[in-house]
């Protein structure tokens, strides 16, 4: 067969032609490698030709177009039907095929993520990016860089069961300490979510004892809940830091979570309307927190 390609007719051609078995997937695989530069500069023909292939037997070369197609500025009013085609192609498409290329899979995933939170819709997201990464594990024990936008979609789309099936696994396999760092964190805001505080600890313990050489957001905001969740499974809060956690944590954490130490303190003195006013006294303090962590205020209050 003549690879020869100068139009994207030829490139649908091939793709057609070659996705019968694994040693044509091959043959095309090399194909598109070759024909990124055309992909990437014929844009009113990539989402017509999308329409011309069957994304469960076309799965490889359907993701090469649909990759280029989705790194090119897209017009409002197309946005939403881009995101159905990504949505299809994800539900329906082949995982051998897909991890042939998996960065250019969570090329798509991540593009998806990213026009789902800006049409604000964070709940069209939540199932097709479940499947996506069922998809591109090798394994249940694999850790993608897709699990921390996914459990980030569950909790603005206040998915918390869903986001917890995936907290069940068991990872072993982590390519990425930042993927598994954030996994940590959004699986414990998960979890709170849930009320599934014995995890939410767990989780949140991982991320303020990583190690790290600088102090960053993620952690400081994963002890302020670290705190709040304590005080609710425990019934108490220890400033003490196991000797596995950073020197960074040990000395910077405390210093940017001073209300959440102080509001410990109210609590521990078992008078729930000093803990009722200091709340309503640093009320300004706690103007910025999240849904969850006035939740869990309101848990510990009531």
């Amino acid at each position: 067969m003549n690879l020869n390609m100068n139009s994207m007719e030829s490139v649908v051609a091939q793709i057609q032609g070659l996705s019968s078995n694994s040693s044509d997937i091959t043959q095309l695989h090399n194909f598109l490698k070759q024909s990124e530069e055309l992909l990437h500069s014929d844009f009113s023909r990539l989402l017509s030709s999308l329409a011309e292939l069957d994304p469960s037997i076309h799965s490889l070369g359907f993701l090469y177009i649909l990759e280029a197609c989705i790194s090119f500025p897209v017009a409002k009013e197309h946005v939403s039907e881009l995101l159905v085609s990504v949505a299809r192609f994800i539900n329906s498409c082949s995982a051998e095929q897909i991890q042939l290329a998996p960065n250019k899979f969570i090329s798509v995933c991540k593009k998806f993520k990213d026009h789902i939170f800006g049409l604000e819709t964070p709940i069209r997201g939540v199932a097709p990016m479940l499947t996506a990464i069922r998809k591109l594990q090798s394994s249940s024990e694999q850790l993608t860089t897709l699990h921390a936008d996914f459990l980030l979609l569950c909790i603005l789309a206040k998915c918390y069961k869903t986001g917890f099936s995936v907290l069940e696994d068991d990872i072993y396999e982590c390519d990425q300490p930042r993927e598994f760092f954030l996994y940590c964190y959004y699986g414990g805001m998960v979890c709170i979510g849930q009320k599934q505080f014995r995890k939410a600890l767990e989780l949140l313990h991982n991320v303020v004892t990583a190690p790290m050489s600088t102090l960053n957001a993620i952690a400081v905001e994963a002890y302020k809940k670290y705190i709040l969740v304590s005080l609710i499974h425990l019934g108490q809060f220890s400033t003490s830091f196991p000797k596995y956690t950073s020197s960074v944590a040990q000395r910077n954490l405390k210093n940017f979570s001073q209300p959440y130490l102080e509001l410990s303190n109210s609590y521990g003195t078992g008078r729930i309307s000093e803990l009722e006013t200091f709340v309503q006294t640093n009320k300004e303090k706690f103007e910025s927190v999240s849904f969850l962590e006035v939740n869990l205020m309101h848990f510990l209050i009531f």
